[in-house]
């Protein structure tokens, strides 16, 4: 039946298909292991963007279960964020008129509902393209950033204070500041550290048990049996139940207002959600469709904001964890979301004993899984530009933000390209026993006389067009013989835009001038194509075009017997 086929196109239900069986046991231990981090994580971005605690368990599991119907990326964790937090809090706050949380609530959630359906569109209108400008460089760039920040924002946590500061200087220059007036709480340091060692510890000799888990059950079980709750900064346990969801009271000025925070929320999320996505299925060898995985967070936003939760897109700390634990697939994130679920119901009160300190620890371990120091090594040994793009958006993440950091990066990557295209690289054709070939390469290469033969490795547009022009006509000046013939090889001119045109007719009249005739071999027909619709098809006529190089030193061979040198064996 068509519903039936439509649903098995459902990226969660085709991996569902394909499941196999020895995936089970790592997919259902990666998210009993998210677990202990999925909870603290979504309260604490919940108070974060000043919203009730318990929303962040709603804007966690909601949004969980559903990307692991409709999402692309098999190990992608959606959930409240730390970029988004502060957004969302601007976009709320002002709006709510009372200190009521549940007001607050109802906001995010039509906010939620907003960013999703403009993320859905978008999904539709396939704008999941943008994922294409995040290239290689941009993407080491970011994830050592998204590293850095992270850890940055939780060494107070790990030490057992904390600071009030913007931006990863301020958060540094507090947390010195903290360290040196003797702020730092030893027990909770102590804890922190310890965490870390065992997280370590098991990931490097003992992988198969998952080291997050023994951390975080060993620092509760410190905490609750010498009584430490109220000596170190805690979590805090959860409310009792399971609220019901409520967007009551939002009336269409709220909804209006929120309209243009949420369209750059909905930026951030899918650039955040983009670069993740496409750097994990890379990893492990999937592909993932940008307009799919902005249809699939649109979902997600969508169900969260429906049942109580708010803005969330990809985690940089919590999908490394589901990594490290070995999940291989969307099951991994739906039994932690169900995992979140049942010990909201069953034990609320335990995190009221799980120390800030570890779970620092554990969201620094995750963390620093995501820096590559060997991927900026090898961008430095194989092109330095590559390697500035990199940096540049490394620099532009850590000190102006995610999506700008990214969006300078994306524009650098494209001057990059320009300038290439502008200053390509161009060369005279010499013959040689193989054929014609780079000068440069063969400088015992022999000159067909009264033969130009050039190569142009560029589209041709407006920022070349005059390069290539005096290009030609350099060579024409510095040729050792009178030249009767210019044969541009031309296999590598993609592109003409119609400045260029101006220039192709006018290097053409000034060779006519001097009794030279311009050729072209090799020119790919939608270019030709592009020559006869700007209207110069009668100065550019077929005796100007030669299939390839060889046909056309041919055909001035046939017109000038004098120039006899050619390659042997042609």
């Amino acid at each position: 039946m068509a519903w039936t086929h439509s649903l098995t196109r459902l990226p969660g239900i085709a991996t569902a298909m394909g499941y196999r069986r020895e995936w089970l046991r790592t997919d259902i231990t990666a998210g009993l292991v998210l677990t202990a981090l999925l909870i603290p994580a979504g309260m604490g971005y919940a108070e974060a963007a000043g919203l009730p605690a318990y929303a962040g368990l709603y804007a966690t599991i909601v949004p969980l279960l559903a990307y692991a119907v409709v999402g692309p990326s098999r190990i992608l964790v959606l959930g409240p964020d730390s970029s988004l937090a502060p957004l969302i809090a601007a976009a709320v706050a002002p709006l709510a008129v009372t200190d009521d949380p549940e007001e607050a609530l109802a906001l995010a959630g039509v906010l939620a509902v907003l960013v999703g359906a403009i993320l859905l569109v978008g999904g539709f209108l396939r704008l999941g393209f943008v994922t294409e400008l995040l290239s290689k460089p941009i993407r080491l760039g970011y994830l050592n950033a998204i590293a850095l920040i992270v850890v940055i924002g939780q060494l107070p946590k790990l030490l057992g204070f904390s600071v009030d500061a913007s931006g990863v200087l301020g958060e540094v220059g507090e947390t010195v500041r903290a360290v040196i007036d003797g702020k730092v709480d030893v027990v909770a340091a102590a804890i922190g550290v310890a965490a870390i060692a065992v997280i370590v510890a098991f990931k490097r000799w003992l992988p198969v048990v998952p080291g997050v888990l023994v951390a975080v059950a060993a620092a509760i079980a410190l905490c609750a049996a010498a009584g430490l709750t109220d000596d170190i900064g805690m979590v805090g346990a959860l409310p009792d139940g399971l609220p019901l969801p409520s967007v009551g009271g939002v009336g269409w000025s709220d909804v209006t207002a929120m309209i243009g925070p949420a369209a750059g929320i909905a930026l951030i999320a899918f650039a955040d959600t983009g670069v993740l996505s496409r750097t994990f299925a890379s990893r492990h060898g999937h592909d993932v469709n940008g307009s799919t995985e902005m249809k699939a967070i649109g979902v997600a936003n969508i169900a969260g904001g429906l049942f109580g939760g708010f803005p969330v897109s990809a985690s940089g700390s919590r999908t490394p964890v589901a990594e490290q634990s070995g999940a291989h697939t969307q099951l991994a994130g739906a039994v932690g979301a169900l995992a979140v679920l049942v010990f909201v119901l069953v034990a609320p009160g335990l995190t009221a004993y799980l120390p800030d300190a570890a779970l620092a620890a554990v969201v620094i371990v995750a963390a620093t899984a995501l820096v590559d120091i060997g991927g900026m090594r090898r961008l430095w040994r194989m092109s330095r530009v590559e390697f500035g793009l990199a940096v540049a958006a490394f620099l532009g993440v850590v000190f102006a933000g995610v999506l700008q950091g990214i969006l300078v990066a994306i524009g650098l990557s494209f001057a990059a390209v320009v300038a290439r295209a502008w200053q390509p690289h161009r060369t005279e054709l010499v013959a040689t026993e193989t054929g014609y070939h780079d000068v440069n390469r063969h400088p015992d290469g022999r000159r067909v006389p009264g033969l130009v033969l050039l190569r142009f490795d560029a589209p041709l547009f407006f920022a070349n067009g005059e390069i290539f022009d005096d290009y030609v006509r350099g060579q024409v000046a510095r040729a050792p013989d009178p030249v009767r013939w210019v044969v541009i090889a031309a296999e590598p001119i993609t592109g003409l835009d119609t400045t260029a045109v101006d220039e192709l007719v006018d290097l053409d009249r000034y060779l006519e001038g001097k009794g030279i005739r311009l050729a072209f071999a090799e020119l790919k027909g939608p270019i030709k194509d592009r020559l006869i619709r700007f209207g110069v098809g009668d100065r550019f006529d077929p005796s100007h075009f030669y299939p390839t190089v060889d046909s056309a030193v041919a055909a001035f061979r046939a017109e000038n017997p004098g120039g006899t040198d050619e390659p042997e064996g042609t």
